[in-house]
């Protein structure tokens, strides 16, 4: 089969798909395998052989199972972070809990669906998340809002510069670094230094606690 490409971008979503049943896997990939845009790259078990596989083949979205043997879904996200890989991690699973759907948006997962998510919607969220978005869930971003209550920063929102306020709005409202650029009229190299300083002054870890912060102190919606 011949190289498939996105027209716009020269090549395919490369997709790593990391789940320990290989019936789910092996639906994932018939699925995924028809979509002229997503090119599946390979398959792992567990968190250990994902994050080998990850460095390896380095696919621009990693599909990731929560609870696995041996090493974890959450525990291979950290890693991941430690290794800076760049994939985007879409946590695909059947487990709603607040004590598993928080600590995954905290090891840096840029996305959070359920199993029984529709397939085009399943495509849609791969393509979504590859471009920056971060894709949360209504039901998922209401645990991690409600994990954050009596613990926010809302003070330290008040150090943000307008610009920043602009940008984190526009997180919210799950635009891409490229696509804050254009809407903002600034070059991507300084909406990650916004993002960077952003981050930092609401001692956030990642976009995604970003976009929920601003939600919560209605900033952008």
């Amino acid at each position: 089969m011949g190289r498939r490409t996105v027209a716009g971008e020269g090549r395919a979503i490369r997709v790593l798909l990391v789940d320990d049943h290989q019936v789910v896997r092996r639906g994932l990939r018939t699925f995924l395998e028809v979509q002229d845009d997503i090119e599946v790259v390979g398959e792992a078990s567990d968190g250990a052989e994902g994050i080998a596989a990850a460095e390896q083949l380095r696919p621009d979205v990693v599909l990731m199972d929560v609870k696995m043997p041996g090493m974890d879904g959450i525990e291979a996200l950290r890693k991941l972070r430690e290794l800076a890989n760049p994939a985007r991690v879409l946590v695909v699973t059947s487990f709603t809990e607040q004590r598993t759907v928080v600590p995954a948006l905290r090891a840096g997962a840029a996305g959070y669906v359920y199993k029984d998510i529709d397939p085009e919607a399943l495509a849609g969220a791969i393509r979504s998340v590859h471009a920056g978005h971060v894709l949360l869930q209504p039901e998922v971003a209401e645990a991690l809002l409600a994990q954050d209550e009596g613990n926010s920063s809302q003070g330290r929102g008040t150090s943000l510069t307008d610009r920043e306020r602009e940008v984190l709005g526009l997180i919210a409202d799950g635009r891409s670094n490229r696509e804050i650029a254009r809407a903002l009229v600034l070059s991507e190299k300084t909406v990650k230094t916004h993002v960077s300083n952003i981050l930092m002054k609401l001692d956030l870890a990642d976009r995604t606690q970003a976009a929920l912060w601003a939600v919560r102190h209605g900033i952008g919606v």
